[in-house]
Formats: C-alpha cells, structure tokens, sequence
C-alpha cells in the first residue's frame, strides 16, 4: 500500500492538508494565519500523550511561544470556554490550535471566537440572527488538528457547549468559527482504544446519514453524506480491529470531515436526543448516537424508506430493503461492540418527559424528516431505553 496517494491539499470547505507525517507542518501553518505565541487547547487525557508534545515542540523550534490549555470536559461548559480566554490572555497569544476529538475543538472554536468579545457567551447562541452580533474582527484565527474520526468540527462553523446551569447543549455559531487551516494526519488517531474508535466513528456516521436524510435543499451535500457513509461503511471496522491500519485510518477520519461538511444541509433527531441526553447523563456523544440510531430511522421510516433504499444500492448491501438497511445497521453495532438499548449506558425513564420536550427545542431537530412532538421524541427514546427495535 501506498501511503502517498492519500497526501493532498484540498480547499473545501476550508484549506485541509491530509497525510501521513503533516502534522509537521503545523508551525508553518500557524505563521500562515500570523501567529508568533499560539494557544494549543486540548483535554486533560490528550495533554499527556507524547502527540501534544510533540505538536508544542514543533512550534517552538520554528520560533513559535506556544501556550497549552487542557481544562476541559469531556461535554466542554461555559466555563471551560471563559478559563480558556483567561489562559489565552494572560500569555498574551494570538491564535489558537485547536488539537483532539470533538469536546477539545468545539471549545477550542469557542475560545477563538470569545477572546475579542464583550457580550457573555450565550448571546451568540445559534438562534435567529445572533451571529451578527459578534465582533468577527477580534476572533483569534484557527488551526484544527483532529486526533479522532467522529465529531467533524475541525470543519463545523459551531461549537456545542453545555450549559450546566440549565442542563442544556448549545449551539454557538458564526461564519468565521470554521477553521482557516485542517491538518488531517491519520497517524494521530492510531493510538485511539478501539472502544472511542467505534464510537466516534460511528458519530460521523450519524452525520453522514442524517445529512443524507434531511430535508433541506443541497445536492452537494447530499452527494458528499452519500460517499462518506461509504468510506464509513467500508473502513470503519478495518479501523477498529487494527487501530495501525493507516489506510482505514485514513478513509474514516475523511469520512468523517466528510459527514460535518455535509451536515450544513442539517441533522435530525438522533442529535436532538442525543444533545438532550448528553447534557442530563453527561454521556459520550457519538455513542448515544450510535445507540439512538436505528431507532430514529425507524421512527421516519415513511419519509425516508425510498431515499434510504436508494442509499442501500449504493453500499452494495445484500439486502437493499429499509429493513435490509436496519439490519446492516445492528449488526454494524454488534461487530464493533456498540450496546443495543440506552439502559446499558445506564440511562433510564426517569427523565423521559424532560427528555422530549428538550429534544423538540434542540436546534437539529429542525432537520429531522418529520416533526416530532415532544411526546414521539419521548417515545423514541423510551424504545431505545428498553432497547425495542
């Protein structure tokens, strides 16, 4: 195999350098957006790996001040983002490196957009025209470097914080939070557990697919989620089975840029219940939808059966039914250990009815094929509880 083929620079949505090894690049690519003194922000696991290091060395041998900030959740808060644009003050940067899975680049993109602000962080919620109100010339420029294969943020314009007062996820948006450079070196992502391989990859599938579901008008979108939940399909449990596979490293950490590209189309109900259950149980988000996520296609079967069908034939499956489709989604799970119900995750009916009315509010649930009301969220989520398919 060679590995070479897969060195590219692309320019959509933003600029990505993809390849084994580019993570070297990563000083050159700062000094590209004018950074003398980046902020590197990560999470506490992440920050001591030998990867972070070597990710600070590299700026500072080409003469970069590189600052690093770790003290962040794994479902990042308000206050994770204001301790970062403390951070980010007090040793005077002037850009941000926004390195690791999707908790650590959504507050990364947040911290960026908050060191030039004098509103509170929850004024530019993604509601209405809120965005506007953001001095978007005081944001502080972005590299992203992924190390997992799931979230897709590197190229998101958003970033979903918690609210832990409210217990509420949410979204905080504008145009300039997508970052200016991508660095996609799969090599970060071999020392990945098999078990947050196939979590997060199988979120950057739920990206993909509910991209690919969504109502709203994109046929590039369309097209890019349909080649995507390929890559996923194809690669994803070559990934799991041999973390040091670098090619099915390489296929599934596209697949999911891929997946968050798409998703500017929308997203659906596995992410409106998975928000809401995510800020209530603080549990790991591309699980829940990983778990959620045939019992969402089920629920919109009437809508999506023909498209999903459509889709089927493209993946080559034996069995091109919905129900075909369905099964090739369980029996995905199963191979890679995903639980079948929410109960094994230790979620219950406790809060089903809190459960349903927050989802109906989640801003992707705006994409969903159908309307649900709080009460078929509620009861979408029983069924995944008591995990009845």
């Amino acid at each position: 195999m060679n590995l070479d083929q897969f060195n590219a620079n692309w320019n959509y949505p933003t600029n990505i350098r993809i390849g084994i090894g580019r993570i070297n690049e990563l000083a050159e690519a700062c000094q590209e957006l004018g950074m003398q003194s980046p902020l590197l922000v990560t999470d506490p696991g992440l920050a001591e790996l030998p990867m972070v290091e070597q990710a600070v060395n590299i700026c500072q041998k080409a003469g970069l001040n590189c600052g690093l900030f770790f003290k962040i959740k794994a479902n990042p808060t308000c206050k994770n983002v204001i301790d970062g644009v403390t951070a980010y003050h007090q040793g005077k940067h002037d850009g941000v490196i926004a390195f690791g899975g999707g908790s650590a680049l959504d507050a990364a993109k947040a911290i960026a957009l908050m060191v030039g602000q004098k509103r509170p962080l929850w004024d530019f919620e993604d509601i209405g025209d809120n965005w506007t109100r953001v001095c978007s010339k005081t944001m502080a420029p972005v590299v992203a470097v992924p190390t997992t294969s799931g979230t897709g943020s590197e190229v998101g314009r958003a970033s979903v914080i918690t609210d832990s007062k409210q217990h509420l996820k949410r979204l905080i948006f504008h145009p300039n939070m997508l970052p200016s450079i991508v660095i996609l070196d799969a090599q970060l992502s071999v020392g990945l557990p098999k078990k947050l391989t196939a979590a997060t990859g199988m979120d950057a599938l739920s990206h993909a697919l509910e991209a690919y579901c969504a109502t709203y008008y994109h046929p590039m979108a369309e097209g890019i989620a349909l080649e995507g939940i390929r890559l996923i399909k194809n690669y994803l449990p070559r990934a799991v089975t041999s973390g040091d596979d670098l090619e099915a490293r390489i296929q599934v950490m596209v697949g999911s840029t891929m997946g968050a590209t798409a998703f500017q189309r929308g997203l659906g109900g596995m992410h409106a219940l998975a928000h809401s259950l995510g800020a209530l149980y603080d549990s790991h988000h591309g699980l829940l939808n990983a778990v959620l996520m045939p019992y969402v296609l089920k629920a919109n079967r009437e809508v999506i059966e023909q498209k999903i069908e459509r889709l089927s034939r493209y993946l080559e499956l034996e069995d091109i039914s919905f129900d075909g489709f369905i099964n090739w989604i369980v029996s995905l799970r199963d191979q890679l250990q995903i639980p079948h119900s929410l109960a094994e995750m230790g979620i219950d009916a406790a809060q089903i009815e809190k459960i349903g009315l927050m989802a109906v509010k989640d801003p992707t649930a705006a994409g969903n094929p159908i309307h649900f009301s709080a009460q078929q969220y509620s009861a979408i989520c029983l069924s995944a509880i008591n995990g009845e398919l």
